[in-house]
């Protein structure tokens, strides 16, 4: 895996390099050990199409809740379509309804944390475990929780078998104007939920639409202290 140095001399190079350039760098040392991570936010598309115009064939999959707005759950196919490409489906042990009898019904109600655990930072740790580049389009100006990300980071992924796991963030310094520029430009499908004001879209029970003024992400788990799903906050960074 990457020293420490060598990712802090990454992350220099990087910041003033495109997107482009970033995944290219990731196919070269990775290859499909690469893997691009997507819900299907504005950046991940244009992601995802940065990649296929540069013959970038990064394995892509998605983590699908079994709580996903059907909306969702069609732009998927539309994507699978419009790329040429399958993206493998993440799915958690437990169905909906197993997770009801074994913790409550509506457990996003009372435990949030814990859903979001069983459902999504399980499946996503075990495809971590095949891969050694997590490619994501996390953007630095969606929340402060997300302002401080690097392009390049360095994770302990099992801290039991001592193995880590580089995380690319080649989107972090996109502003929102140029994701969506970019997206109507290709004529790239995206989720028409985010033309009725959702501006981050995740599970029905949990998404709601974001208000004038506030961040990306202010329409997510209302009403709890929450602002992210657990998949970007489980690991143990080391550089």
């Amino acid at each position: 895996m990457l020293s420490i140095e060598t990712i802090h001399e990454l992350n220099e190079r990087f910041q003033s390099e495109p997107t482009e350039a970033i995944l290219a760098w990731a196919w070269e040392r990775f290859g499909p050990r690469a893997a691009i991570g997507t819900s299907f936010q504005g950046a991940g598309l244009v992601m995802m199409h940065l990649a296929r115009r540069k013959g970038l064939d990064f394995p892509v999959f998605t983590l699908d809740t079994g709580l996903l707005f059907p909306e969702t759950t069609a732009l998927r196919r539309r994507l699978e379509s419009f790329f040429g490409i399958q993206i493998e489906s993440l799915e958690p042990d437990l169905s909906v309804e197993k997770q009801a009898e074994a913790y409550g019904p509506e457990l996003w109600k009372r435990d949030p944390d814990l859903c979001c655990t069983v459902r999504k930072v399980v499946p996503l740790q075990s495809k971590l475990a095949s891969i050694d580049c997590w490619i994501t389009g996390l953007r630095r100006q969606q929340s402060d929780t997300r302002a401080s990300i690097g392009i390049v980071e360095g994770y302990v992924s099992d801290p039991a078998n001592g193995r880590e796991i580089i995380k690319l963030n080649p989107m972090a310094n996109w502003a929102r104007d140029a994701v969506w520029d970019y997206l109507k430009q290709h004529q790239i499908p995206y989720n028409p939920l985010q033309d009725q004001g959702y501006r981050s879209i995740g599970c029905m029970p949990c998404t709601h639409r974001g208000g004038a003024g506030e961040s990306e992400r202010a329409g997510r788990w209302m009403g709890f202290q929450k602002t992210e799903c657990g998949i970007h906050t489980f690991m143990t960074r080391k550089a």
